[in-house]
């Protein structure tokens, strides 16, 4: 996967008022990055918090807490979860010039099934985000309808990375060690 990261544009990611959204659950294998289902193996993503719409409470319009997320299918092969959540969107998503990165956390546990609302993942630790923060951002798009990808991967080994490490630093880190991936996708648009 490549990803153009443009520093100068980050102020400009995801700012202004209501909106709605939608959700789709998707598998993906690690050389995919669509929405269609293709996985190397069973695990999933998934959210009791939203299926067609994510209410305002999980985006910057409401409290801005993570949605609750259910993980299953984990191989047994797995040493830790990473879970990257992303805008490919902004600023506006009829001329996308850059991904803003909403939530990055690494070394989650692998036997992880339930992700509270507004908690971090057991054992997991938040890296920086577009916003030069430590946690989650939610959905805030500027303009037009995003797409917001929740991201879970099984890694073979365990990342050791600094607090300060940004989505980029994540995935270098990650290359070669992927194992299986899953993905939850949501809308939201102003």
């Amino acid at each position: 996967m490549r990803y153009l990261v443009l520093v100068v544009m980050m102020a400009t990611g995801c700012t202004g008022t209501a909106g709605t959204t939608t959700a789709t659950t998707t598998t993906t294998d690690a050389t995919t990055a669509s929405s269609s289902t293709k996985g190397r193996g069973t695990m999933q993503i998934s959210s009791s918090g939203f299926t067609d719409a994510m209410p305002s409470r999980f985006t910057c319009d409401g409290f801005d807490v993570s949605p609750p997320l259910s993980v299953s299918g984990v191989p047994p092969a797995a040493v830790s979860l990473v879970l990257i959540v992303d805008d490919p969107d902004a600023p506006d998503p009829a001329a996308p010039k850059m991904v803003w990165d909403h939530w990055v956390v690494w070394g989650i546990d692998p036997a992880v099934r339930d992700i509270p609302e507004g908690t971090v993942p057991q054992a997991g630790v938040q890296g920086r985000n577009s916003w030069g923060r430590n946690d989650y951002g939610g959905p805030c798009p500027p303009t037009g309808t995003h797409r917001y990808f929740f991201k879970l991967y099984a890694l073979d080994v365990a990342l050791s990375l600094s607090k300060d490490s940004s989505k980029r630093d994540v995935e270098m880190a990650m290359q070669g060690h992927i194992i299986d991936e899953a993905e939850t996708i949501g809308t939201y648009h102003r």
